[in-house]
């Protein structure tokens, strides 16, 4: 009787097993299921925010264009730029008003060359290096020009390199092409600028 009792509770616990296995297995599904479907709102939610970040910044470029086309046409703004429609007409423009600047400051030009420019830069840049040779007066002067020049011209890179000065060395033929104080140095400097530039609106 006893054993009949034991074998009567094995049967119902091995029946309750075999119950409990599958609504563990499909509590263990439906949890798993219910976990993926939250992550897919979630990035369904996320993909629909940046989707509306993207749909204002697209509303917002024709207005854009309309603020650039203004800048761009606003005679007063452009005196900050050279006015070009490439980057070798910039450098045109670039090289003529930094070798008049040499001049007009005493100095003596010896090379000017337009550097390699960046068709990802915005607004684009023309640079240009140049060499002369100068007093320290003269660089301070023609300093002082590039920095108040309409366009903009930004020194980048600056290298001086002192010049010892003989007797031979200071003809009269140098005195007049550039007067040098005899008290004053000879410096040779190595400059590179740039500039930006703009296209006319047509």
């Amino acid at each position: 009787m006893r054993s009949k009792a034991v074998a009567r509770r094995t049967c119902v616990a091995a029946l309750a097993a075999m119950l409990l296995l599958p609504l563990i297995v499909v509590a263990l599904v439906a949890e798993m299921w219910l976990r993926q479907i939250s992550d897919m709102d979630n990035g369904i939610q996320a993909d629909a925010e940046r989707l509306e970040r993207y749909q204002r910044l697209v509303a917002t470029l024709p207005n854009l264009r309309v603020a650039i086309t203004d800048a761009q046409s606003n005679d007063s703004f452009k005196i900050y730029y050279f006015d070009a429609d490439t980057q070798p007409i910039a450098g045109a423009q670039v090289q003529r008003e930094v070798q008049d600047m040499i001049r007009q400051a005493g100095a003596r030009p010896v090379s000017a060359q337009v550097l390699p420019g960046n068709d990802q830069e915005v607004p684009p840049r023309v640079r240009l290096r140049v060499q002369f040779q100068c007093t320290t007066d003269q660089l301070f002067d023609l300093l002082y020009r590039a920095e108040s020049a309409r366009p903009f011209l930004i020194v980048d890179q600056m290298s001086i390199r002192s010049q010892a000065r003989s007797g031979q060395q200071v003809n009269l033929n140098r005195r007049r092409q550039s007067p040098i104080a005899d008290n004053q140095e000879l410096l040779t400097v190595r400059l590179d600028l740039f500039g930006y530039f703009m296209s006319s609106v047509k």
